[in-house]
């Protein structure tokens, strides 16, 4: 007898057989209980008709929205022209994307290596780094999220460290400058980061066995709750890391290509990394990551046989879709688009505090913002039940939207629409979320 097609599965069915055949990968998280049938723009629709207004772009990758006819286009046309390649094979899209992403960087970034996923191109970064100094040892921040391939989830301090035995040596962690929750304080209570940039890099030297290669870590911390560090602060780990021949990595798979309001949100520092990663927002929603550093970098990596020579590196079809990226990010000027509605979505958020005492901090750049809750203001004290509410609510209303909880801090949304979302569906959005608090506040 034939099997059934997955549109004549009940949903009963549906959902047993993800519980029987599926394997859970979220942590303790589960599935979202619902059957996406198909997404366009914005909104995510259900099998059962809801609409739901996507404040994540899914994975936090689809930048252009669900669904951009451009991006339609381009896979429609490479699919039948070129799609993969023997990996030591080049063709137009690859190079093409690798010129034009040195173009939008400043020197000495000029060295393209185009991969899969975030975890890759970190894994690529860290190899390189590593061959490069002749070192090993790792730092990173404490609340970091760079993948779960080896080397870069043992640079991954937020999750996932536990039950799986030892991770690679040398990995040690620094503590996240955090102004809402400052460790080292000055005399008025503000987060003094040059003190605790010091004690940190005090501890790294007392730990090092003398191996220092990289430091590998986002310019805004979003799985570590959307934590921007103060301006300064990067120039200063940069020097940190020169004093030590340390190579600077900077992991922008959330923050690049025109999220935050500017094409990288390192520009804001004014540091160059020695290498610097992409993911999420270079393929808007397909598999496409980057590894960029200087000529003279890559040419120390060749010279001492650097190897990542995987399945789908260079892969054209991706590649092609990249370039079809980067020309709607510049025809739609959507780094100044992005600026202009993250202010739009800051002055609601800001609003919806004022509402709501349990609104606790407000925080991000562009169209990457965090929204801590919290029980008291005062005391900052957070809730992981409040947080879970609150998400569980907002979907019931029509509003897809990501909670980070971390130990010691508040459930902090992440909220990351698509750069082609209108004000309209901002506003939607940010009228679910006010409803979805109220109602979750008043049922005590």
């Amino acid at each position: 007898m034939a099997a059934p097609t997955s549109a004549s599965l009940s949903t009963v069915d549906f959902w047993a057989d993800a519980d029987r055949h599926l394997v859970r990968y979220a942590g303790a998280g589960e599935f979202t209980r619902e059957i996406i049938a198909r997404a366009e723009g914005s909104f995510l629709y259900t099998e059962s008709g809801r609409e739901i207004l996507d404040f994540t772009s899914g994975q936090m990758s689809a930048i252009l929205g669900h669904g951009h006819p451009d991006i339609v286009a381009t896979v429609r046309r490479q699919i039948g022209e070129l799609d993969h390649l023997f990996s030591g094979m080049l063709s137009r899209p690859v190079v093409d994307l690798a010129r034009r992403l040195a173009e939008t960087l400043p020197e000495p970034l000029a060295k393209v290596l185009l991969l899969t996923t975030g975890a890759e191109s970190n894994e690529a970064a860290i190899r390189m780094a590593k061959l490069v100094t002749g070192k090993h040892e790792i730092v990173s921040f404490a609340r970091s999220w760079h993948g779960m391939t080896q080397a870069a989830a043992s640079a991954t301090y937020s999750a996932g460290r536990k039950g799986y035995g030892p991770a690679a040596p040398g990995n040690f962690a620094i503590p996240v400058p955090n102004s809402y929750r400052p460790d080292f304080t000055t005399a008025d209570g503000e987060l003094d980061w040059r003190r605790q940039l010091d004690f940190a890099f005090d501890l790294i030297d007392a730990q090092s066995v003398g191996s220092l290669a990289a430091c590998l870590v986002e310019p805004i911390l979003s799985s570590g709750g959307v934590v921007e560090p103060p301006p300064g602060y990067f120039a200063a780990l940069r020097d940190k890391c020169r004093e030590r021949g340390m190579l600077l990595i900077l992991d922008e798979a959330q923050t690049g290509l025109c999220r935050t309001g500017s094409w990288y949100a390192f520009e804001r520092d004014g540091v160059v990394p020695d290498i610097l990663t992409l993911s999420k927002t270079l393929g808007a929603g397909l598999p496409l990551a980057a590894v960029i550093t200087s000529a003279e970098i890559e040419q120390r990596a060749h010279e001492r046989g650097f190897l990542f020579f995987t399945t789908h590196v260079s892969d054209p079809l991706v590649a092609a879709v990249g370039n079809t990226v980067l020309d709607v990010l510049i025809r739609d000027d959507l780094a100044e688009r992005a600026a202009a509605l993250g202010a739009y979505l800051r002055g609601g958020l800001e609003r919806i505090g004022e509402r709501h005492s349990v609104v606790g901090d407000i925080r991000g750049r562009g169209l990457l913002v965090g929204l801590e809750l919290v029980l008291d203001r005062e005391t900052k004290e957070g809730s992981d039940e409040l947080g879970a509410l609150v998400t569980r609510r907002c979907l019931e209303l029509g509003l897809h939207m990501n909670i980070v909880q971390l130990p010691g801090m508040g459930g902090v949304f992440r909220i990351a629409p698509p750069l082609t979302a209108t004000e309209d569906e901002l506003a939607l959005g940010l009228s679910i979320l006010d409803a979805a608090i109220g109602d979750v506040v008043a049922r005590g």
